[in-house]
């Protein structure tokens, strides 16, 4: 399936996306660092991924799928476009922080990662220091050469 995936602003739709599926919203506003990218059906977002942007490394975050778009491919798509986006950035490194979907990840191709040997531009965001909980896997993938 074909999913239009377009950059977006964080909206109230958007955040609704975002807390229907426990994630953290309080960092995203004003936050030039963070694009946001969406595909929207009807009037509401079905998806939505970010990425924090910081020179040749970033953070994959806000990860979302409503219920009613999931199983046919809007997650795999997303974090696509995001790398994707990435990789035109700069980046050769992009990490996230997950407490749900590290299966997921692994199966596109992120490894896990020591929270101790993130670069200091990623441990110091606030999803790395505060929102997310140390328990909270910490994954890596190295970006196209």
């Amino acid at each position: 399936m074909k999913h239009l995936i377009q950059p977006i602003q964080l909206d109230a739709s958007a955040e609704a996306l975002l807390a229907e599926n426990d994630l953290p919203v309080s960092d995203l506003q004003g936050n030039s660092r963070i694009v946001l990218f969406g595909c929207i059906s009807g009037a509401q977002f079905s998806g939505i991924v970010g990425l924090e942007l910081y020179g040749d490394v970033a953070l994959l975050r806000s990860l979302a799928v409503s219920k009613a778009a999931r199983g046919n491919g809007l997650g795999n798509a997303l974090v696509a476009h995001a790398e994707r986006h990435a990789a035109q950035q700069g980046v050769h490194s992009l990490y996230l922080l997950t407490t749900t979907a590290s299966g997921f990840f692994g199966n596109l191709g992120y490894r896990s990662a020591a929270r101790e040997t993130a670069p200091a531009a990623i441990a110091a965001t606030r999803q790395f220091s505060n929102l997310c909980p140390s328990s909270s896997a910490f994954m890596v993938k190295a970006l196209g050469s």
